[in-house]
Protein backbone atom coordinates (compact mmCIF):
# COMPACT_ATOMS: atom_id res chain seq x y z
CA UNK A 1 0.00 0.00 0.00
CA UNK A 2 0.89 3.56 -0.77
CA UNK A 3 2.75 5.67 2.43
CA UNK A 4 1.91 9.02 3.03
CA UNK A 5 4.14 11.68 2.55
CA UNK A 6 2.91 15.21 3.93
CA UNK A 7 4.30 17.93 2.29
CA UNK A 8 6.34 20.81 3.56
CA UNK A 9 7.67 23.42 1.07
CA UNK A 10 9.81 25.84 2.35
CA UNK A 11 10.38 29.78 0.89
CA UNK A 12 12.13 32.38 2.72
CA UNK A 13 11.76 29.96 6.03
CA UNK A 14 7.85 29.86 6.11
CA UNK A 15 6.00 26.91 5.08
CA UNK A 16 4.37 27.81 2.03
CA UNK A 17 2.07 25.97 -0.97
CA UNK A 18 2.21 26.96 -4.36
CA UNK A 19 0.07 26.63 -7.02
CA UNK A 20 1.43 24.94 -10.41
CA UNK A 21 4.65 25.46 -9.21
CA UNK A 22 4.03 29.53 -9.59
CA UNK A 23 5.88 31.13 -7.20
CA UNK A 24 3.97 34.38 -7.45
CA UNK A 25 0.75 32.18 -6.13
CA UNK A 26 2.14 30.99 -2.86
CA UNK A 27 0.33 31.03 0.44
CA UNK A 28 2.06 30.61 3.81
CA UNK A 29 0.85 28.58 5.94
CA UNK A 30 3.45 28.46 9.28
CA UNK A 31 5.95 30.82 10.00
CA UNK A 32 8.32 28.00 11.17
CA UNK A 33 8.30 24.47 8.81
CA UNK A 34 9.17 22.86 12.10
CA UNK A 35 5.52 23.58 13.00
CA UNK A 36 4.25 22.22 9.99
CA UNK A 37 6.45 19.23 10.56
CA UNK A 38 5.27 18.60 14.50
CA UNK A 39 2.03 19.17 13.51
CA UNK A 40 1.75 16.12 10.61
CA UNK A 41 3.47 13.94 12.92
CA UNK A 42 0.80 14.79 15.94
CA UNK A 43 -1.71 13.60 13.27
CA UNK A 44 0.05 10.24 12.60
CA UNK A 45 2.20 10.84 10.02
CA UNK A 46 5.21 8.23 9.44
CA UNK A 47 7.20 9.80 6.98
CA UNK A 48 7.83 13.65 5.52
CA UNK A 49 8.62 15.43 2.16
CA UNK A 50 10.49 18.43 2.41
CA UNK A 51 11.19 20.76 -0.28
CA UNK A 52 13.10 23.78 -0.62
CA UNK A 53 11.55 25.76 -2.68
CA UNK A 54 14.38 28.54 -2.74
CA UNK A 55 17.20 25.71 -2.99
CA UNK A 56 15.00 24.86 -6.61
CA UNK A 57 15.01 28.34 -7.82
CA UNK A 58 18.66 29.03 -6.77
CA UNK A 59 20.46 25.78 -7.63
CA UNK A 60 21.87 24.91 -4.53
CA UNK A 61 20.41 23.98 -1.12
CA UNK A 62 19.22 27.06 0.88
CA UNK A 63 17.39 25.90 3.73
CA UNK A 64 19.52 22.78 5.22
CA UNK A 65 18.62 24.30 8.72
CA UNK A 66 15.48 23.95 8.55
CA UNK A 67 16.04 20.43 6.88
CA UNK A 68 18.20 19.77 10.07
CA UNK A 69 15.90 20.94 13.04
CA UNK A 70 12.80 18.96 11.45
CA UNK A 71 15.09 15.97 10.53
CA UNK A 72 16.24 16.27 14.72
CA UNK A 73 13.03 16.90 15.97
CA UNK A 74 10.01 15.51 14.01
CA UNK A 75 10.94 11.79 14.77
CA UNK A 76 10.10 10.92 11.57
CA UNK A 77 12.22 10.29 8.43
CA UNK A 78 12.30 13.20 6.11
CA UNK A 79 12.54 12.83 2.44
CA UNK A 80 14.14 16.37 0.94
CA UNK A 81 14.42 17.62 -2.32
CA UNK A 82 15.08 21.41 -3.77
CA UNK A 83 18.78 22.32 -5.75
CA UNK A 84 20.31 19.27 -5.11
CA UNK A 85 22.38 19.68 -8.48
CA UNK A 86 25.75 18.64 -7.32
CA UNK A 87 27.23 15.54 -5.26
CA UNK A 88 28.81 17.78 -2.55
CA UNK A 89 24.78 19.54 -2.02
CA UNK A 90 23.34 15.58 -2.17
CA UNK A 91 26.50 15.06 0.73
CA UNK A 92 25.63 17.96 2.93
CA UNK A 93 21.45 17.15 2.84
CA UNK A 94 22.53 13.87 4.47
CA UNK A 95 24.79 15.22 6.54
CA UNK A 96 21.96 17.42 7.95
CA UNK A 97 19.64 14.10 8.35
CA UNK A 98 17.68 13.74 5.40
CA UNK A 99 16.69 9.99 5.15
CA UNK A 100 16.03 10.29 1.09
CA UNK A 101 17.25 12.77 -1.15
CA UNK A 102 15.26 14.28 -4.35
CA UNK A 103 16.96 15.47 -7.24
CA UNK A 104 15.34 16.04 -11.06
CA UNK A 105 17.64 18.99 -13.24
CA UNK A 106 20.99 17.23 -12.84
CA UNK A 107 19.19 13.64 -13.88
CA UNK A 108 18.21 15.27 -17.66
CA UNK A 109 21.41 17.70 -17.67
CA UNK A 110 24.87 16.01 -16.71
CA UNK A 111 24.20 12.13 -16.68
CA UNK A 112 27.81 12.04 -14.80
CA UNK A 113 27.04 14.04 -11.86
CA UNK A 114 24.07 11.76 -11.80
CA UNK A 115 25.92 8.69 -11.58
CA UNK A 116 28.23 9.97 -9.03
CA UNK A 117 24.94 11.08 -6.93
CA UNK A 118 24.14 7.17 -6.92
CA UNK A 119 27.91 6.30 -5.98
CA UNK A 120 27.15 8.33 -3.28
CA UNK A 121 23.85 7.87 -2.23
CA UNK A 122 22.33 4.45 -3.95
CA UNK A 123 19.12 3.80 -2.54
CA UNK A 124 18.54 6.97 -0.84
CA UNK A 125 18.71 8.38 -4.06
CA UNK A 126 15.20 9.29 -5.99
CA UNK A 127 14.85 11.02 -9.39
CA UNK A 128 12.24 13.57 -9.69
CA UNK A 129 10.03 13.43 -12.69
CA UNK A 130 8.27 16.84 -12.79
CA UNK A 131 5.64 16.80 -15.32
CA UNK A 132 4.25 20.12 -16.82
CA UNK A 133 2.18 20.01 -20.16
CA UNK A 134 3.16 16.63 -21.22
CA UNK A 135 7.12 17.26 -20.35
CA UNK A 136 9.16 16.93 -17.72
CA UNK A 137 10.16 20.32 -15.85
CA UNK A 138 13.50 20.86 -14.63
CA UNK A 139 15.14 23.74 -12.99
CA UNK A 140 12.57 24.27 -9.89
CA UNK A 141 9.93 23.32 -13.20
CA UNK A 142 10.82 26.75 -14.64
CA UNK A 143 12.26 25.19 -17.54
CA UNK A 144 11.40 22.44 -20.30
CA UNK A 145 12.50 19.11 -21.67
CA UNK A 146 11.16 17.85 -24.49
CA UNK A 147 11.23 13.87 -22.72
CA UNK A 148 8.15 12.35 -21.41
CA UNK A 149 8.05 11.08 -17.70
CA UNK A 150 7.60 7.37 -19.67
CA UNK A 151 10.26 7.57 -21.69
CA UNK A 152 12.28 9.00 -19.06
CA UNK A 153 11.38 6.01 -16.64
CA UNK A 154 12.59 4.52 -19.03
CA UNK A 155 15.80 5.84 -19.81
CA UNK A 156 16.40 6.12 -16.05
CA UNK A 157 15.32 3.08 -13.96
CA UNK A 158 18.83 1.12 -14.85
CA UNK A 159 20.95 3.85 -13.33
CA UNK A 160 20.82 2.84 -10.03
CA UNK A 161 17.97 5.43 -8.08
CA UNK A 162 16.10 4.02 -5.79
CA UNK A 163 13.18 5.27 -7.42
CA UNK A 164 11.41 8.14 -8.93
CA UNK A 165 9.21 11.05 -7.46
CA UNK A 166 6.55 11.88 -10.25
CA UNK A 167 4.82 14.90 -10.14
CA UNK A 168 1.62 16.81 -12.03
CA UNK A 169 2.70 20.16 -11.60
CA UNK A 170 -0.11 21.48 -13.70
CA UNK A 171 -2.35 19.91 -11.20
CA UNK A 172 0.04 20.69 -7.75
CA UNK A 173 -1.62 23.28 -5.31
CA UNK A 174 -4.83 23.33 -7.45
CA UNK A 175 -6.64 19.99 -5.38
CA UNK A 176 -8.34 19.20 -8.64
CA UNK A 177 -7.60 15.61 -8.48
CA UNK A 178 -4.48 13.24 -9.81
CA UNK A 179 -3.44 12.41 -12.49
CA UNK A 180 -4.64 9.09 -12.80
CA UNK A 181 -3.84 7.54 -16.09
CA UNK A 182 -0.48 9.38 -16.51
CA UNK A 183 0.99 7.87 -13.50
CA UNK A 184 -0.03 4.61 -14.17
CA UNK A 185 1.65 5.06 -17.59
CA UNK A 186 4.54 6.13 -15.48
CA UNK A 187 4.83 3.08 -12.47
CA UNK A 188 4.26 0.83 -15.79
CA UNK A 189 7.30 2.48 -17.42
CA UNK A 190 9.23 2.59 -14.04
CA UNK A 191 9.14 -1.10 -13.51
CA UNK A 192 10.92 -2.38 -11.30
CA UNK A 193 11.83 0.65 -9.29
CA UNK A 194 8.86 2.45 -7.24
CA UNK A 195 7.37 5.38 -7.94
CA UNK A 196 5.84 7.85 -5.41
CA UNK A 197 3.26 10.05 -6.72
CA UNK A 198 2.55 14.08 -6.19
CA UNK A 199 0.22 17.00 -7.46
CA UNK A 200 -3.93 17.41 -7.06
CA UNK A 201 -5.19 15.46 -4.14
CA UNK A 202 -7.91 17.33 -3.14
CA UNK A 203 -10.07 14.74 -1.06
CA UNK A 204 -10.10 11.18 0.10
CA UNK A 205 -12.46 10.09 -2.83
CA UNK A 206 -9.04 10.78 -4.81
CA UNK A 207 -6.50 8.99 -2.81
CA UNK A 208 -8.64 5.86 -3.65
CA UNK A 209 -7.50 4.93 -7.20
CA UNK A 210 -4.08 5.71 -5.86
CA UNK A 211 -4.12 3.41 -3.45
CA UNK A 212 -4.96 0.52 -5.71
CA UNK A 213 -1.85 1.82 -8.13
CA UNK A 214 1.44 0.16 -7.23
CA UNK A 215 2.89 3.34 -5.63
CA UNK A 216 5.07 3.34 -3.09
CA UNK A 217 3.83 6.14 -1.87
CA UNK A 218 1.39 9.45 -2.14
CA UNK A 219 2.61 13.36 -1.48
CA UNK A 220 -0.46 15.54 -0.15
CA UNK A 221 0.16 18.78 1.04
CA UNK A 222 -2.34 21.80 0.25
CA UNK A 223 -5.15 19.54 1.36
CA UNK A 224 -4.18 18.99 4.47
CA UNK A 225 -3.58 22.26 5.05
CA UNK A 226 -6.91 23.48 4.53
CA UNK A 227 -8.21 20.82 6.59
CA UNK A 228 -9.83 18.98 3.68
CA UNK A 229 -9.19 15.71 5.99
CA UNK A 230 -6.37 14.58 8.13
CA UNK A 231 -3.29 12.79 8.42
CA UNK A 232 -4.59 9.75 9.84
CA UNK A 233 -7.97 9.72 7.65
CA UNK A 234 -5.78 9.81 4.25
CA UNK A 235 -3.27 6.97 5.74
CA UNK A 236 -6.05 4.94 6.20
CA UNK A 237 -7.52 5.68 2.97
CA UNK A 238 -4.25 4.35 1.57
Amino acid sequence: MPALYPAIDILEGKAVRLEQGDFERQKVYDADPLEAARRWVDEGARRLHVVDLDGAREGRPVNLEHLQRIAAQSGVPVQFGGGLRSVRAVEDALAAGAWRVVVGTVAFTDPRELDAMVDHAGEQLRIALDVRNGFVATAGWMSSTSTTAPDAAEMLKLRGAGGFVYTSVDRDGTMLGPDVEAVTRVCRASLPNPVIYSGGIGSLDDLRPLASLPLAGVIVGKALYEGRFTVEEASRVL
